[in-house]
């Protein structure tokens, strides 16, 4: 197909994307804005974050294949890290039902109505304001004490200037998880790099969704001393995937 019709296709595609995207969202927004609300409501809130989600994949056709959801044991929370490429990793992390408090950029409380949602289930930062930083660490253990569980993209932000490989790991989400003695879940998000590239466009491309979640690592009678040992084993276990699902040998060896 020519250059020109496969960018047609895409552009047609995404403005459908965006259109599904605000209209499913101001359609369950009253909702969202109820038990925002209402006291002690807001875990209902990230349950419709889920439905949310589904929804929005659902109505893009997309396949979604999360590998070893089993890893996730009921009555347990978890500090997550994750790969970030792509402005589609929080919805897609949204798919796993259990009650996850994201982490994000705080732009992105700065969005009409969806910000208003997020900031107010979620956590927003300035990554470039020591201070927020640290609110946010706070407000981390702080949900983890309400009993969910909490997401960090730990390369801090979409910071790799060549995906599939990983930007390097910060502290802030291995201390956390010391601090509050909490296993750590790798995930890896493998294709999204490619289904909705960072790259100032916003064209998305159809190919199916791939989450692996990877075998939950103790953090029981470590310290802080342990946070380099931690960051760089949750960093192979993604980049590792990242790797095998891209075929990105000959760039790793060039790494």
């Amino acid at each position: 197909m020519p250059f020109y019709m496969n960018n047609l296709i895409r552009r047609i595609y995404s403005t459908y994307g965006s259109i599904v995207f605000v209209l499913t969202f101001l359609v369950l927004f009253p909702v969202f804005f109820l038990t925002i609300e209402l006291p002690g409501k807001k875990a209902q809130g990230r349950k419709l974050n889920r439905i949310w989600s589904r929804v929005f994949f659902g109505l893009l056709l997309f396949k979604v294949k999360i590998e070893n959801l089993h890893h996730f044991r009921k009555g347990m929370q978890y500090v997550i890290v994750s790969n970030h490429f792509s402005y589609l990793d929080i919805p897609v992390l949204g798919l796993i039902p259990f009650d996850l408090v994201f982490i994000g950029k705080s732009s992105l409380a700065k969005v009409p109505i969806f910000g208003y949602m997020f900031k107010n289930l979620h956590i927003s930062v300035d990554r470039n304001s020591l201070k927020s930083r640290g609110v946010s660490i706070l407000k981390a253990k702080e949900a983890l004490d309400q009993k969910s569980s909490v997401v960090f993209f730990p390369e801090g932000g979409i910071s790799s200037l060549q995906p599939p490989a990983m930007a390097r790991f910060k502290d802030g989400a291995f201390k956390v998880a010391l601090d509050k003695q909490i296993p750590i879940i790798p995930i890896t998000l493998s294709y999204n790099h490619l289904i909705l590239p960072d790259d100032g466009h916003f064209l998305l491309r159809y190919k199916p969704v791939k989450v692996v979640i990877h075998p939950p690592v103790a953090v029981a009678g470590l310290g802080y001393k342990d946070v380099g040992m931690l960051k760089e084993k949750c960093f192979q276990t993604i980049q590792e995937q990242l790797w095998k699902d891209n075929g990105s040998l000959e760039l790793k060896k060039e790494r």
